[in-house]
């Protein structure tokens, strides 16, 4: 078994690995670029990111996604829709199977890490088959620098990710030739039947959901952080299209993190090393950091087409899909945190992409409502994020902002989040990225610019004390005024050419998140559960798209 790079005194053999080709320890980014190249893995684009495609899967594919039903967790997993159990001894022949798939093949090994804080390190192992894995990996996570510790390290769980090996249902158990399997007894990963690289970083955000809250006691959040000049920490909550990527990345404040934090009683800290933005359409006015890191050394572009003779990007064209990506170490981004770790937060920003046109572009939350709205979890599912999504968004809720990764039950995260914001005092806020001035297809997405200005009164002060309106239907509290905001677009109906359409959408909508939350009633205060939005009827008419919570 010949081997490349930094070797390591735990081989290969210790994950049941033998009789492969070449194994490649711990390969920098321009070795890896070499293998990328020779393989035939992607190609190099305009001034040096690395363009791959993922092939037919060009996101995650949540209904291939289980957690291995064993004796040491079963007890403590949120069982459902989103956590499929999987059999023990599915789990082994299929592991045996695919270690009989990568016999005589090469493979790359990256040894890094996951959390920020050393208090709540997490050593993990990320083994593939594409080059271009390994380099998402090393880009994604938390490198070791220390040569000593690197040859040293001990994975605490190993991930394999092996894309050209697929399930056979009949035979494995799955529910296509796509699986990503979770085992938490065995601290093992498989990954197999698709190319899409997010799902190694949700793998270890699934992990961290697990580990964090049960044995250290530490709330692990679907979120993006960054931090201002007078050392004040900002959390944004939100689903993937939201904003948290583009919202946190502000050249006036530093960088946290783009996606997964957590939050321990000594602040907040990033799980990762890296970033993962979506590029669909992307603006260098109006998110310059962003663009930037698509033409930099080091970036992989997935799925974005590119001239084949002068090698440019076309971050418009969609015919790939809509969720294109770049991933980049974080390092990219001039002003990030190089600790990954900040102080407790001072403002909480949950954020939604309403598809209706009817929630309020910023509004004022009391604690009840914010913990109404996290349960909650509202957002429109943009097309392109996961398999099977149409090209209309579609409501959805996803209780924590991120019920798919959620490996405990909600109700673990709302009230250790509940328990955080009375503690450290911490403002709370929804703000709608969405549409305005009607549903999606008439009106238009809220330009990033006013958003960004009702962001920067939000983390300025300015609009702790502002006099606000309560929304009839959903009772948020909207400010009459906004620095840089055109005073019409803070009240939705304002915005739409018919009052009575936005009135009869709006009562629609709040019918949907009274539905969805009756599955928390029971186990949520009364001040809480007198959050929920105020209609007329109680039967919505719009179909509810719902991630278990």
């Amino acid at each position: 078994m010949p081997t490349k790079g930094l070797k390591h005194k735990i081989s290969m053999e210790h994950h049941g690995i033998r009789n492969v080709n070449q194994i490649m320890w711990n390969l920098s980014t321009p070795e890896l670029y070499e293998h990328i190249i020779r393989n035939n893995e992607g190609i190099i684009s305009h001034l040096g990111p690395v363009v791959v495609k993922t092939g037919q899967h060009t996101g995650r594919s949540p209904n291939d996604k289980f957690i291995v039903k064993e004796p040491s967790s079963q007890e403590n997993i949120w069982w459902g829709k989103v956590n499929r159990p999987f059999p023990v001894d599915k789990f082994d022949a299929l592991f045996a199977r695919l270690m009989a798939y990568i016999q005589g093949k090469n493979l790359y090994v990256q040894d890094c890490s996951a959390g920020a804080d050393p208090k709540h390190h997490l050593h993990i192992r990320v083994i593939t088959e594409l080059a271009w894995h390994s380099l998402f990996a090393r880009n994604l996570f938390l490198q070791i620098k220390d040569r000593t510790k690197l040859e040293t390290h001990e994975p605490s769980f190993t991930i394999i990710d092996v894309p050209g090996f697929k399930a056979t249902p009949a035979i494995d158990g799955t529910n296509s030739e796509v699986f990503v399997i979770v085992d938490f007894a065995k601290q093992l990963v498989l990954i197999g039947g698709t190319s899409y690289a997010g799902e190694i970083k949700k793998a270890v955000f699934t992990i961290m959901n697990y580990l964090l809250p049960h044995k250290d006691k530490v709330l692990s959040m679907h979120c993006s952080a960054n931090i201002g000049t007078d050392h004040d920490t900002a959390v944004f909550f939100g689903l993937s299209g939201t904003g948290k990527t583009t919202l946190s990345a502000d050249p006036r404040r530093e960088l946290i993190g783009d996606d997964e934090h957590g939050w321990s009683d000594d602040g907040v800290f990033n799980f990762e090393g890296g970033c993962y933005a979506k590029v669909i359409r992307l603006s260098q006015k109006a998110e310059p950091q962003i663009y930037e890191c698509t033409r930099r050394f080091g970036t992989i572009i997935e799925n974005v087409v590119i001239d084949p003779e002068t090698r440019r990007l076309d971050l418009d064209d969609p015919s790939l899909t809509e969720n294109t990506r770049a991933a980049y170490p974080i390092t990219h981004i001039d002003n990030a945190v190089l600790s990954g770790m900040g102080s407790h937060p001072k403002n909480v920003i949950m954020l939604t992409c309403d598809a209706f046109g009817v929630m309020p572009p910023v509004s004022k939350l009391t604690a009840d409502q914010a913990m109404y709205h996290f349960i909650s979890g509202y957002t429109a599912k943009v097309a392109g994020t996961e398999r099977g999504m149409s090209r209309e968004p579609t409501a959805t809720f996803s209780t924590c902002f991120g019920a798919p990764f959620m490996a405990l039950h909600p109700s673990v995260y709302a009230n250790m989040l509940g328990e955080k914001i009375a503690r450290h005092n911490v403002h709370c806020w929804l703000v709608n990225t969405g549409w305005t001035g009607g549903p999606y297809g008439v009106g238009k997405r809220i330009e990033i610019a006013h958003t960004r200005a009702m962001i920067n009164a939000i983390l300025s002060g300015e609009l702790e004390e502002a006099a606000t309106v309560a929304d009839p239907i959903f009772g948020l509290h909207v400010p009459e005024e906004v620095r840089d905001v055109p005073r019409e677009l803070l009240t939705p109906r304002n915005t739409w050419k018919n009052p009575e359409a936005y009135d009869e959408k709006a009562r629609d909508l709040a019918a949907q998140f009274i539905e969805n939350f009756k599955e928390y009633e029971d186990n949520v205060s009364p001040e809480i559960r007198a959050a929920s939005p105020r209609i007329d009827t109680a039967k919505p008419r719009a179909t509810i798209q719902k991630i278990r919570g």
